[in-house]
């Protein structure tokens, strides 16, 4: 996997989880967005996504949008809380792609809402609210 970068060229550092899930970073209107590719890895049932698997996509893809909106800030670490899955649809055996909104983020708490869906970004197959402890310096 190629090591993401973020707007200003700063390696973005990713958990090794996102490696193992294949996934690869494309930045859509300044955002990262993940694509995971569906294969043996990540596969339930024959032709169904694991639910592990979604719930993996989806932290990875809340932290790659704190950290790149940190990157703009002068950097930090962070450090999850609490993380809260919903399942909304099954995913099948097609790329899927997810994207992190931050909802609010502050000097020690940030809070992160992630989307997960496959062919049509209007009908998500889970997301995710994620909670983190900032650590600013």
């Amino acid at each position: 996997m190629n090591v993401p970068r973020t707007e200003i060229g700063q390696a973005m550092v990713l958990p090794p989880y996102a490696e193992w899930l294949d996934c690869s970073i494309e930045w859509i209107e300044d955002s990262p967005q993940l694509v995971m590719p569906f294969g043996d890895h990540v596969m339930g049932w024959p032709g169904l996504l694991q639910g592990g698997a979604i719930a993996g996509l989806l932290e990875v893809a809340g932290i790659a949008a704190l950290t790149h909106r940190l990157s703009r800030e002068g950097g930090g670490r962070i450090k999850p809380v609490t993380v809260t899955t919903d399942y909304l649809r099954t995913g099948r055996d097609h790329p899927t792609r997810a994207v992190g909104t931050i909802l609010r983020l502050g000097q020690r708490v940030a809070n992160v809402e992630a989307t997960a869906w496959q062919e049509d970004r209007n009908r998500p197959i889970a997301t995710a609210r994620l909670n983190y402890r900032v650590l600013r310096g």
